[in-house]
C-alpha cells in the first residue's frame, strides 16, 4: 500500500464526514431529532455541538478548548509521518487501514475545532438554520474565533430506550437506563471503528511474518 492511497482514503472518510456535518449544520436548528428508518426508529439524528472531545467529553473554559483543539493538530501531523512510517516499514494491510480510519476521524473533528467558529453563524434551539446560513457567516463572521469551533455531532443510536435497573442493582437500582445514549458524528465513527478493528486483530496485525530460513528448513523436515 502507498501513501497516495490513504490519502485517497482519507479524503473520502473527511468528504462523508464534512458533508453530513454541513448538513446539519446548515438544515437542523440545534436539539432537532428525526428518524431516518421507520423500520429502525432507534436509528436517528439528533443535531448537537460538542465543545470537547468525542462523545461529549470535554476541558473546562478557553484555555481547554485551545488545548483540545492543540492536540488534535499535533496528533494528526505525527499520525501523517507515523502512517509513512508503517507503510515504508510494510506493516499489516488491515493496520494501515484502520490506522487510517484514526487519522481521518482526527482529522474531522480537528477541522471543525479549527474553523467552522469562523464560517458559520450560531445554531439555536427551535430556530432553524438557512441553507445559505454558511456562506453568509463565512463572510459576516462566525459565532467565534480561531481554535474555538464546536464540533457537530448528529448520529444517535439509542436501542434500549426507557429500561429500568433492577431495585436490587448495586447504585443505580431502580434508575432508568438507555442504551445507547452518546451523540457522536461519522468521525468519531472512524476513530473507533478502527481502535476496535486493530484491538480485535492485533494478533492478525502483529503476528510475526515466517522467515524464508524457517520456511526452508520446515520444507526440509517435511
Amino acid at each position: 500500500m502507498k501513501f497516495k492511497h490513504v490519502l485517497i482514503l482519507t479524503f473520502l472518510l473527511l468528504l462523508a464526514d464534512q458533508a453530513l456535518k454541513i448538513y446539519i449544520k446548515t438544515h437542523f436548528y440545534m436539539g432537532e431529532e428525526v428518524s431516518i428508518i421507520n423500520a429502525l426508529p432507534w436509528f436517528r439524528l439528533h443535531f448537537i455541538e460538542n465543545e470537547g472531545m468525542a462523545y461529549g467529553w470535554k476541558l473546562a473554559g478557553s484555555w481547554g478548548k485551545i488545548a483540545l483543539t492543540v492536540f488534535r493538530l499535533i496528533a494528526v501531523v505525527v499520525g501523517t509521518f507515523y502512517i509513512k512510517g508503517i507503510i515504508q516499514k510494510k506493516y499489516h494491510f488491515g493496520y494501515i487501514i484502520c490506522v487510517t480510519f484514526i487519522y481521518a476521524g482526527a482529522i474531522g473533528n480537528l477541522i471543525d475545532s479549527l474553523f467552522y467558529g469562523m464560517i458559520f453563524e450560531s445554531s439555536d434551539p427551535f430556530m432553524q438554520n438557512l441553507a445559505h446560513g454558511f456562506w453568509s457567516a463565512a463572510f459576516q463572521g462566525g459565532y467565534s474565533q480561531f481554535l474555538h469551533g464546536r464540533v457537530v455531532d448528529m448520529l444517535y443510536f439509542p436501542i434500549i430506550q426507557d429500561a429500568h435497573f433492577p431495585s436490587w442493582f448495586p447504585i443505580w437500582g431502580g434508575e432508568s437506563f438507555e442504551f445507547f445514549r452518546p451523540v457522536f458524528n461519522f468521525a468519531d465513527a472512524c476513530i473507533s471503528l478502527g481502535v476496535f478493528a486493530i484491538l480485535i486483530f492485533q494478533n492478525k496485525f502483529f503476528s510475526p511474518e515466517p522467515s524464508e530460513n524457517s520456511t526452508i528448513l520446515s520444507k526440509g523436515d517435511a
